[in-house]
């Protein structure tokens, strides 16, 4: 009862080449239906977790889920999307199948991201006139060398999730060789972030678009109103009358981190300008009817890794936004993509 979906041109070491892999849910095939299956109808099972406060260079902190494992098994770091945290669905299962394999996990929440563990729906505030954004790499690359200090002989691998895998790649672009990471896989990444948000602003994208903007606004009037620094930047009214991304980034996201508007933030923050520079073995994941992103930007992504030959551009011809939901029937439901990128990290690095 399951179709079997071909991959689309994929890219692997700078040569064209077609395989298959996927197999759609026969009973969940639409890409809507795709992207918000797990959201929905995903258990919310708590894979347990060891908390850290990690203190940053610019006196905030970065809260980290640790999954331990045994000694100097592979660690892997995970990066979320937007508004997610290390509670989304999809961490939590990518961090079932890493406690599966015997690895370590180490789930970086982005600054406001992470959730009361007493309390879900509440979101941590952080301590600095600063939330976060899908080109700030620097809790990352602050994160990843606090690892590697702690435990040098310790493996680290890395997956990011949509904006979380447009932090990873850029950040792989700044660190060329790695930096300490010896593979990294990113899904559903918005290469083009102004694709993107231009895209959000159709019919389908606007429901998207207003869940975000119901979290992302109140962060950001809270940010102005603890902080004079913040309040100086963010244009609260602008915020509070957003409708779409483009609107709430030059009100509140680009002036709060100092971009000259939504248009040089999207320019300077969109990973499609650093694939070229990857130097080290890294997998991109997406599917062509992703919902938050135009094929024709997925099309120039993907010539854009082809400039790399250490990155494998993988395209599905379906699977919606962090879906790609497998499976006999609901109650069987498989998520693809959270095994095939361990699978893939496993096979480039010949860990077990």
């Amino acid at each position: 009862m399951s179709r079997r979906e071909g991959f689309g041109p994929s890219l692997r070491g700078g040569t064209l080449s077609s395989e298959s892999g996927f197999s759609t849910a026969w009973w969940l095939r639409g890409a809507h239906a795709q992207t918000v299956w797990g959201r929905l109808a995903r258990g919310r099972r708590r894979v347990p977790l060891g908390r850290e406060f990690l203190a940053t260079p610019d006196g905030d902190e970065l809260v980290v889920d640790h999954l331990d494992g045994p000694a100097r098994s592979p660690r892997v770091v995970l990066l979320h999307g937007l508004e997610g945290s290390s509670n989304s669905v999809y961490v939590q299962g990518l961090l079932e199948g890493i406690r599966r394999r015997g690895w370590r996990g180490a789930a970086m929440n982005f600054r406001s991201c992470a959730r009361d563990p007493s309390d879900l729906s509440r979101m941590l505030p952080n301590r600095r006139p600063r939330l976060y954004h899908s080109g700030e790499t620097s809790d990352l690359d602050f994160l990843v060398r606090t690892l590697r200090e702690r435990e040098p002989e310790t493996p680290l691998l890395a997956v990011g999730v949509s904006l979380g895998g447009n932090v990873l790649l850029k950040w792989r672009g700044e660190n060329p060789r790695g930096g300490g990471v010896a593979a990294a896989a990113a899904l559903s990444t918005p290469y083009d972030l102004a694709a993107s948000a231009r895209h959000m602003e159709s019919f389908s994208g606007r429901v998207y678009t207003k869940g975000f903007l119901a979290t992302l606004r109140p962060k950001a009037i809270s940010a102005a109103q603890r902080f004079p620094e913040a309040a100086a930047r963010i244009d609260v009214g602008r915020v509070l009358t957003s409708r779409t991304f483009w609107e709430f980034d030059d009100a509140a996201t680009a002036p709060l981190h100092e971009f000259g508007g939504a248009d040089d933030y999207y320019r300077r923050a969109s990973s499609i300008s650093f694939l070229a520079a990857i130097a080290s073995p890294t997998l991109c994941l997406s599917a062509q009817d992703d919902p938050f992103l135009p094929l024709e930007a997925l099309s120039r992504a993907r010539d854009a890794a082809a400039a790399s030959p250490f990155v494998e551009f993988r395209v599905s011809r379906r699977g919606g936004h962090i879906g790609w939901v497998a499976g006999a029937s609901p109650w069987s439901a498989r998520y693809w993509a959270e095994e095939f990128v361990l699978d893939w990290l496993a096979r480039v690095t010949s860990f077990p």
